[in-house]
């Protein structure tokens, strides 16, 4: 079997589709990743993977742990910097861009342990996430690229934070109603804590939170980082009608989940990863059968030797037994 290819022989009808579905996607792709390559120590992380995220597609990135997963989106969002490789958003390259610029060119992303500020208000961890997308209220942005210039925006936006401008005002008033309106997306869980410090939040209204923040910035990529991590099955549920909701209106996602029933949901494309490779990728209902992802989730011997056809669907890496208990049900929180 061929990497990047679904090892599940799709019906004679179906293969000139697929191939043209790919083809479409590699010419008009939002996201191009070309032979992304991370070693750690001589560990091969991730090892040669090219992808594409069309535009409004949701892709799912799966695999056991350890597979290069959360390697991958770190090295697309530039947490990381790839060693081999290239990353291109709407045909510009960003692989050597910083994560600041990343975000400015329109990539938000979750990360996998929840970040937020914790002395920070949810309404005021939100706003954090437009700060690439000011303008009038920071002067000379682009000279805080230039390591010796830097203390002139620095001073513009000191300036503006104390005595403010026309422009400033206007801009601080968008920024209210966009920070709003990405709280009362999570209105049920979030809107009455709007002004509440984040420390004292849930770990599954953290998570809403940090969602709330990247798509304040409202990305032309969204970078999703198991995003239900922690979260009882009514919690994933939630999450699961809002990323339906997200793909509704378009939102382009990467999403990296350990929670298959909601990853083949909401994908329109599965890309399986092991050992920092892809060892396949298709449409949900073809990846689901793949022989070579049933080993990958449960092993040879039981693998082949009598799996289900629902087995990989029900199937879940050791780390996810506990993740049910572990959000609000655990501390017998009810925030419904």
């Amino acid at each position: 079997m061929s990497e990047n290819t679904a090892a599940g022989a799709p019906a004679s009808g179906e293969t000139s589709v697929e191939v043209d579905a790919a083809t479409a996607a590699t010419s008009d792709a939002l996201l191009s990743v070309e032979g992304l390559e991370r070693h750690f120590d001589g560990v091969r992380a991730v090892d040669g993977v090219s992808f594409t995220v069309a535009p409004h597609e949701v892709v799912s990135i799966i695999g056991p742990n350890g597979s290069g997963k959360t390697t991958t989106l770190n090295l697309v969002s530039g947490a990381l910097r790839a060693g081999a490789g290239t990353i291109s958003l709407e045909g510009r390259r960003i692989d050597h861009a910083d994560p600041a610029r990343i975000a400015e060119e329109g990539v938000a992303r979750t990360f996998q342990n929840g970040r937020v500020f914790a002395t920070l208000s949810v309404r005021d961890n939100v706003e954090v996430g437009l700060h690439s997308t000011l303008t009038a209220s920071r002067p000379f942005r682009r000279l805080s690229r230039l390591f010796l210039l830097r203390w002139i925006p620095l001073l513009g936006e000191l300036f503006i934070a104390i005595i403010g401008t026309p422009a400033s005002r206007r801009e601080q008033k968008q920024i209210d109603a966009r920070v709003e309106s990405e709280v009362q997306r999570f209105e049920a869980r979030l809107g009455p804590r709007r002004d509440d410090p984040a420390y004292s939040l849930s770990y599954a209204n953290r998570r809403r939170t940090e969602i709330a923040r990247a798509l304040a910035l409202q990305p032309k990529l969204l970078l999703l980082d198991e995003p239900t991590a922690g979260m009882n099955q009514s919690e994933t549920a939630e999450v699961l009608e809002q990323l339906l909701q997200l793909k509704a209106d378009g939102q382009a996602i990467l999403l990296v989940e350990h929670k298959l029933d909601l990853v083949m949901t909401v994908s329109d494309r599965v890309i399986v990863m092991d050992g920092g490779r892809i060892i396949a990728e298709g449409a949900p209902q073809t990846v689901r059968h793949d022989p070579a992802v049933i080993e990958a989730y449960l092993g040879r011997r039981r693998g082949l030797g009598g799996a289900t056809d629902d087995v990989v669907a029900s199937a879940a890496p050791a780390d996810e037994t506990p993740a049910a208990t572990t959000g609000d049900a655990a501390t017998g929180e009810d925030e419904a």
